[in-house]
């Protein structure tokens, strides 16, 4: 077993249990299983939520240059290049981040079991 975080082996990409093995088999495809531990990671699904705070996340960083870069006294040709990279980055940063935020929050949810909401009706409702 692995004494560090969830949140430190997500954002390393490995298994929340024992550390060592591989969350994912390829850019954002979850094993079924840890290779090392053989932690079953099929029941863990994390939705839209890593890419809503990734989304959230870059945008709060990067959006104030998308804005102020339309006002800046520069010729159209250099806010043309500089909205082109503005862009750039925030489509890399996106997806660098993206295994990153999935991998913490798939080590929360299986470190805490956390799984989907079941509420019952009541028939006296």
């Amino acid at each position: 077993m692995s004494n560090a975080s969830p949140i430190l082996n997500g954002i390393r990409q490995r298994c929340g249990n024992c550390g060592e093995g591989k969350l994912f088999s390829s850019y954002l495809k979850l094993n079924e299983s840890c290779p090392v531990c053989g932690r079953d990671m099929s029941k863990a699904d994390t939705a839209d939520g890593p890419a809503f705070f990734v989304g959230f996340g870059v945008l709060l960083l990067l959006a104030p240059f998308l804005f102020l870069l339309p006002m800046s006294p520069l010729p159209l040709l250099p806010k043309i290049l500089a909205f082109v990279a503005l862009c750039g980055a925030v489509i890399g940063l996106s997806l660098w981040l993206l295994p990153v935020a999935k991998g913490v929050l798939l080590n929360l949810q299986l470190h805490h079991d956390a799984e989907e909401a079941n509420f019952e009706k009541n028939g006296d409702s």
